[in-house]
């Protein structure tokens, strides 16, 4: 699956789950580690793990493994799925603002995701 097909299939993911802020960064200019990192907020630590857990099942389900590449929990605020292509962090608010990767990545050009969303 291309990178971009699975940015699609993990932005959907996120949002049936009601993510909040979901930003997408292109990291191809910028760093070799990814072709996209997805940022996101959870309003809590259940919705936390649920948009975590949606993320992980949808993309199994699309093709991508995701076992041994998720790291964090809701506990620690913060979630990391390693998907190759494309790095996912779901966040609580408070460590998204602490660690504040737009800024960190602010060179990275933002990629319109609005069409993977449901209104």
């Amino acid at each position: 699956m291309d990178s971009k097909k699975l940015l699609e299939v993990v932005v959907k993911a996120a949002d049936d789950k009601k993510a909040l802020d979901i930003v997408a960064l292109d990291m191809n200019e910028v760093s070799g580690i990814a072709d996209y990192f997805v940022i996101m907020e959870a309003m809590n630590s259940r919705q936390l793990d649920a948009i975590a857990d949606n993320i992980a099942e949808q993309v199994e389900l699309a093709g991508v493994q995701v076992a041994g590449h998720i790291e964090g929990d809701a506990r620690t605020g913060w979630v990391l799925l390693d998907l190759g292509d494309i790095v996912v962090s779901v966040f609580g608010h408070d460590e998204r603002a602490h660690y504040n990767l737009e800024k960190l990545w602010s060179d990275a050009p933002l990629v319109d995701v609005s069409q993977y969303i449901a209104d």
